[in-house]
């Protein structure tokens, strides 16, 4: 018997590469610091090369023979050292340099006792970005007026063209009378159900809540803490007593419609539990995937609304990434490709990216979806459409293949519903989407919102694209389980085809662009899982859906998708926490969610308490918490049963009895666990790949469908080149630039 690629361990993702180090071997220009001997200068909001809004808070370290009193420090020659103030005991000096122009500035530091001066050059760019993600897309429509503060009202019309706010602080505080968020004047009485928080550092505080609202990057950001406005207002300087320090960033999901706007909500920062510990919490409007479906924007605005933080409350101790479906997008992308953003993540209903696990799984559902019923209707029973899929339900077919709309550029009002096609979800863009009657217009796809990274197809204008179906044999492993006739599964390798550019289906497969396959293999669009991810902490949540009858997108499988390309990059995935079917909340009746907060708050801090000069994988793994392991939630019975056992794609044990796990239809194609071949490379067809025997007219059958080979999943990416490394730009920054 041929054991399924999906389940052998030793698939890698050698074709991948090994990651460029981030540590010593770092690109100079991407370090944070300057130094001479006795005194270095820090970036402390954001690197060097990538400062937005002209200031940036610098923090400047001295040996103990340097004299800080006498500390003078220059910006591009002026003197700025009236900003700066000490930390605490510390032989620190903090600051905040403001007003620096536009392109390169030099900041200078010198102290008495100290060897010379040292000489820190900063990069500033426009507060509207971009900084890394490329030129701005086109149209981009703005949603300032409908964006709600939380205070009530909008934020009003935009500024400018780049969607820009003045900056607005509100207060909201929780009622103890219904738990429910209310606006709150300082100028007012308080009021008499205003609630109390407690909070990890055991401070007791009204629970009033700070909102910080303003744009960065054409996104709209929020900031929320615990602070009393009777206090001073908090500063890098001096912290809120409600704040713990710490930092939370939460996204939004989706991914449909994800383009040509600024979006009218965050994530969400009146998160009560989150708040209660004491947590900040932050997020922006281009972190809501179904606003911005493409992870590189993410990452950027990531970057920019930290650097915002830092330079108005200062450095946090750590910070947790946070979000479900398209959130899990941005958590593990944004970790593994420009490591030091977040600390840890959380996720839940997860997958690896939006480029591989979840667009392959959608394209081919609706190949699949149309053969079935519109090209060979009767030929399979539902069960057997459910066995070439690999999902655990057979309503997953024509659920994701309405998923696929979000490939289509074309909108057609005689589709079926939620299969349309052109899917923006502004009325304003409607009349701009691309058709044959408009040729240029806008093209609400995937591939053409993430243009800057993939480029244009020369022959069409169109952004290439790195989708690939030639040479997959989809139901092989159904066939080599007898699940299948020959005849049937000849039949769909025969005419179940491909898409052409505005995916419209063809009979030939379709091929991926090779630069494109290259550039989402090499630059992390597609996951690696061997940068930053390989020494983040990592906690992956999941409510289990693969049985829904009407099919869900959400399935088990990516989550092992996850783990095991974390496995093929770095040997091992200890790093990785799965906990499958909790009650997923911070309350006595759904204590969960904040149960893995407090877990990963002791992952965190035990990594703060051991900054061993060992390897950093390894820290992270000898940090875990030793009851932070794998487990599931058995709620079958009166009482509800926390089963400890490690999970695997294939395991046995109680966890894989209740929740089992499918593979998808690349995987039933022999594609391996990880999913992350964008095109396979070919071989030879050989009788000896089959449980069954072909007649010579059936294999010169096989030969006509594939006339250049099947896929030789094992032989890896036809396209693939190594990972470049963590902290890539592809625009304007020209520091580790991609071209």
């Amino acid at each position: 018997m041929i054991t399924p690629p999906w389940i052998r361990s030793g698939v890698a993702l050698a074709a991948v590469g090994s990651i460029v180090s981030c540590g010593s071997g770092e690109d100079p220009e991407t370090q944070t610091q300057a130094a001479v001997e006795g005194l270095e200068i820090v970036a402390v909001s954001t690197r060097p090369h990538l400062v937005t809004g002209g200031d940036v808070l610098l923090r400047v370290d001295a040996d103990p023979s340097v004299d800080l009193s006498e500390l003078e420090v220059t910006a591009n020659g002026v003197n700025v050292t009236h900003g700066f103030r000490r930390v605490g005991e510390e032989s620190s000096m903090l600051g905040l340099v403001a007003g620096l122009p536009l392109g390169d500035s030099e900041i200078g530091a010198s102290a008495p006792g100290a060897q010379g001066s040292a000489l820190l050059r900063i990069t500033n760019y426009p507060v509207t970005g971009p900084i890394i993600s490329g030129p701005h897309e086109q149209p981009f429509l703005c949603q300032t007026d409908a964006f709600e503060v939380v205070s009530g009202g909008t934020l009003g019309v935009p500024l400018d063209p780049d969607c820009s706010i003045d900056r607005r602080a509100d207060y909201v505080y929780l009622s103890s009378v219904d738990a429910e968020f209310k606006p709150y004047s300082p100028s007012d009485p308080r009021p008499d159900d205003l609630a109390t928080a407690n909070t990890l550092d055991g401070e007791t505080v009204p629970f009033i809540v700070r909102v910080e609202t303003g744009t960065v990057n054409r996104a709209i950001y929020e900031i929320a803490m615990l602070h009393d406005p009777a206090e001073p207002e908090p500063d890098p300087w001096v912290r809120s007593v409600g704040w713990n320090g710490k930092l939370v960033y939460t996204h939004g999901g989706g991914c449909r419609s994800g383009w040509y706007q600024q979006g009218d909500a965050t994530g969400g920062v009146l998160r009560q539990g989150l708040l209660a510990m004491g947590y900040a919490v932050t997020s922006a409007s281009l972190n809501v995937f179904g606003q911005n479906c493409n992870d590189l924007l993410a990452s950027e605005t990531h970057i920019m609304v930290k650097e915002r933080f830092i330079e108005s409350y200062g450095e946090p101790i750590y910070t947790i990434a946070t979000g479900g479906s398209g959130g899990s997008y941005q958590s593990h992308q944004t970790a593994d490709n420009y490591p030091g953003v977040f600390d840890g993540i959380i996720v839940s209903s997860s997958f690896p990216d939006v480029t591989s696990a979840t667009i392959f799984t959608l394209a081919d559902a609706r190949l699949l979806h149309h053969y079935f019923s519109e090209i060979a209707p009767g030929v399979f029973t539902e069960e057997e459409q459910r066995l070439v899929s690999g999902f655990g339900s057979a309503g997953s077919i024509p659920n994701l293949s309405q998923g696929a709309a979000r490939l289509d550029p074309t909108y057609s009002d005689a589709a079926v519903e939620e299969q349309q096609g052109g899917e923006v979800s502004l009325p304003e863009l409607e009349p701009r989407r691309y058709s044959e009657a408009n040729p240029s217009g806008i093209r609400a796809t995937v591939y053409d919102h993430t243009i800057n990274v993939y480029g244009r197809d020369p022959s069409t204008g169109f952004a290439a694209r790195p989708l690939d179906n030639y040479g997959m044999q989809y139901g092989l492993e159904v066939l080599n389980r007898a699940g299948i006739t020959k005849e049937q599964f000849l039949d769909l390798n025969r005419r179940v085809g491909g898409f052409d550019r505005d995916l419209n289906h063809v009979p030939e497969r379709h091929r991926a662009d090779p630069v494109a396959a290259e550039r989402a293999t090499s630059t992390g669009r597609i996951l690696y899982g061997g940068g930053g991810l390989a020494a983040t902490p990592v906690i992956d949540y999941r409510t289990y859906t693969d049985d829904r009858e009407g099919g869900d997108i959400h399935m088990i499988v990516h989550q092992f998708s996850t783990r095991a390309r974390l496995a093929a990059a770095n040997g091992h995935a200890d790093n990785h926490v799965m906990t499958i079917g909790g009650r997923w909340g911070f309350t006595e009746g759904s204590p969960d969610l904040g149960q893995l907060f407090r877990q990963m708050d002791e992952w965190l801090m035990n990594l703060r308490r051991n900054p061993s000069a060992a390897d950093s994988t390894e820290r992270v793994a000898q940090a875990k918490p030793q009851d932070l392991v794998d487990n599931c939630w058995d709620e079958d019975g009166e009482e509800r049963v926390n089963i400890r056992e490690p999970l695997s794609f294939d395991g046995a044990g109680r966890c894989s009895e209740l929740y089992p796990a499918f593979p998808t239809p690349r995987h039933v194609a022999g594609a391996p666990l990880t999913n992350h071949i964008v095109s396979c490379t070919l071989k030879p067809i050989d009788p000896a790949d089959y449980n069954v025997s072909f007649t010579e007219g059936e294999l010169q059958q096989l030969g006509e469908i594939f006339p250049d080979g099947v896929c030789d999943w094992e032989a890896g990416d036809l396209h693939a080149a190594e990972y470049r490394g963590t902290w890539l730009s592809f625009g304007p920054s020209p520091v580790n630039l991609v071209e």
